[in-house]
């Protein structure tokens, strides 16, 4: 079932398009991954789903209508610029953020004692948020964001701020809430994580959309068709075997007899050929497809290179 959906959204500011044209669907449940280099329009379309500011066109749906101002009830917001009160108590401020997303003050200091507990900062209760470090901050703008139950989370750069350790806490908390079916949308840098959350993504540059799908769609998509083999035997005679079918990216000796080439396949060559032609000179110990990694796909679009690991310019 579809969550979100962005139809054709254009968004111009004094002669500067920061949106060209976006389309971009999320499923309900899943994790949805909005990257992007700074200045591409990430914000720009947040703020719009948010309804912060609205397009020059094109529309904004929700579970397939068109969103209304009561609707931001049902989203839950954590910007990248954080917006705590740092003369309020924790738990004071807490309290006023759950209370403004519609909560009653029981239900909502109950759930703030579940947070708390849960994340182990009740001694922070009583101390003003000038008096916690920028991690200790985050947690808590986590929390307001999350406590009313959002159907659709969108988090931007949730990591910033937080060591390991506390990273780790808030990956766990988010795939948690996916499974309860939140609906969540992260913007981030850390393509760590979307490598190891995410569903879906779409990676918007200079404004405009250029990579969209599932996760597992766009690393089929940007396959470069390009094999660690490990093997035993002379680098010279693997070398020479692959004239001109081939292409040897680079190779790694790991004792005097034993190697490590990436090798590409050319000229529509598959992996059965490439085995063909090496075997008769080494002994195939192990033979690996070498997987694009959301880091190098990022990368790639944002140089204006093609899925198939060409330049658009060329």
């Amino acid at each position: 079932m579809e969550m979100l959906r962005t139809e054709n959204i254009v968004k111009q500011y004094a002669g500067h398009k920061a949106l060209d044209d976006i389309t971009i669907s999320t499923k309900k449940g899943e994790i949805f991954g909005l990257l992007g280099p700074n200045g591409a329009g990430k914000t720009s379309l947040i703020r719009i789903i948010n309804q912060i500011t609205g397009p020059d066109s094109g529309k904004v749906y929700l579970q397939g209508k068109e969103i209304k101002r009561e609707d931001i009830a049902r989203i839950g917001y954590l910007p990248e610029e954080r917006g705590l009160y740092k003369k309020m108590k924790v738990k004071e401020q807490a309290l006023y953020f759950a209370r403004l997303k519609g909560m009653s003050k029981q239900d909502a200091k109950k759930k703030l004692e579940e947070w708390f507990e849960k994340f182990e900062i009740t001694s922070w209760y009583d101390k003003k948020v000038e008096e916690l470090s920028k991690g200790m901050a985050q947690k808590i703008q986590f929390i307001t964001t999350v406590i009313h139950e959002p159907e659709l989370l969108i988090l931007d750069e949730p990591f910033s701020g937080f060591d390991p350790i506390n990273t780790e806490l808030i990956k766990s908390e988010i795939l948690r809430l996916k499974e309860s079916g939140t609906s969540i949308m992260l913007s981030t840098h850390n393509m760590n994580s979307v490598e190891e959350i995410c569903d879906s993504i779409a990676l918007i540059n200079q404004s405009k959309l250029v990579v969209n799908g599932s996760l597992k769609e766009v690393k089929e998509r940007y396959r470069t068709h390009t094999y660690a083999v490990q093997f035993k035997g002379l680098m010279f005679g693997f070398a020479n075997a692959l004239f001109a079918s081939f292409a040897l990216e680079h190779s790694e000796q790991i004792d005097e007899d034993r190697a490590i080439a990436h090798v590409k396949l050319l000229k529509g060559n598959t992996l059965n050929d490439l085995l063909r032609t090496v075997m008769p000179v080494v002994e195939i110990e192990a033979v690996n497809e070498v997987i694009p990694t959301m880091n190098d796909i990022f990368i790639r679009a944002v140089k204006g290179e093609t899925e198939e690991g060409g330049d658009e310019n060329e």
